[in-house]
Parts: structure tokens; sequence; C-alpha cells
């Protein structure tokens, strides 16, 4: 069946979205069709509204619409202890599981040589600066349990300790090769009381 012009200029744009193939944005894309007109617009001003609205949080480089973020912001969170993520989604699955009373920092990726992202790629400069201007006592280090996750962490471990800040770990409840974003929250909640000195 031929689609029409703007059909196929949207299953284009739905197929750009990771993990959406042709067949996927098509089904989207017919579903966006049948459905009310208000729906359309309204997907179409929160696709707009999230481009425009959201940036870093000056602090932790926590996705935000105000800075600083409500975590960095809220005084009932310690600020003693930070959890050092790997991305936005790492942190929203470590809240979820709702174990966790700290602050965060968002590194927004890992090391990795191979493809040439070293230190200044990612947010670890910013961090230390935290640790010279905070009162963090405790670092908890929760990448993920993959070979980039394990490389970024003891590169971490050894930059810190000799800050004299306390560096943890997280437990592996997580399966190796897993993220931190699928996982339940059981596990995560382990994987937080179970960190270990690194």
């Amino acid at each position: 069946m031929a689609q029409t012009p703007s059909m196929s200029r949207l299953v284009a744009q739905l197929t750009r979205l990771p993990g959406i193939g042709e067949k996927t944005a098509g089904r989207l894309a017919f579903h966006i069709l049948r459905a009310e007109r208000g729906y359309a617009e309204a997907l179409a001003e929160a696709i707009v509204a999230v481009q425009r609205d959201t940036r870093l949080c000056s602090r932790c480089f926590a996705l935000t619409e105000t800075d600083p973020c409500p975590i960095c912001a809220d005084p009932r969170r310690a600020a003693d202890v930070l959890c050092v993520v790997e991305e936005p989604a790492d942190l929203l699955a470590v809240e979820r599981a709702r174990e966790f009373r700290g602050r965060y920092h968002v590194l927004h990726g890992t090391l990795a040589p191979l493809d040439g992202i070293g230190p200044d790629e990612l947010k670890i400069q910013p961090l230390l600066v935290r640790l010279g201007e905070e009162p963090v006592r405790e670092v908890i280090l929760a990448t993920n349990p993959t070979a980039e996750g394990e490389a970024t962490a003891l590169y971490l471990a050894k930059l810190l300790k000799p800050l004299g800040v306390r560096v943890t770990r997280i437990a592996h409840g997580l399966p190796v090769g897993a993220d931190l974003e699928y996982a339940d929250v059981m596990t995560v909640g382990r994987a937080l009381e179970g960190r270990r000195e690194m």
C-alpha cells in the first residue's frame, strides 16, 4: 500500500528513534493518523517542549527544567553522599528504588578510549569541583557493570581516594552487561544496599 508523502516523512522520522524499525514506525504512524487530532497536536507539542524546556542542572548535570534541579534544591536530601551515574536514565532507575536519599552526579557517558571518549568528554572535572566545594564524605560509584562502566569506576576511584572521600561501588546485584535503566526496583535497591569499598 502506498503511503502519502506526509506518512512517509513521519515513518522516516520515527525510524530514527532507537529501537524503532520500519514496521514499528509504520504502526506508530498509523496509530497517530487514526487518533484524535488533539492527540497528534499534544504529541507534537510535547516533542517540541522537551527540546525547548529541558536542560542540564548546572550542579549535577541531570535533566531538568529548573536550575538547580529539584533533587539538588531539596534540603531533605543528604548533601554528604553523592551517587555517580553514567546517564540521566540511570539516575531515574536509582530513584525508582527509593533507597537512596543523597544527591547525584551524572557523567553523561563512560570512558571508551577506542571510541575517543576520555575523561575530558565526561563530567569528571565538574565532579572534582563539587567535591572541593560541597561537604561530601562518600561517593557511590553506580556505573553499569559493563567493561566501560567498570573502567570508569576504577578510574574515578583512583582519582577520588586521594581526596580523602570514602569511595564505594554499588554491589553487583545487577547482571554483568546489563544497564541500570532496565533493572527492576528490587535489584537496584539491593545493589545500593550492598555497595562496597573500592
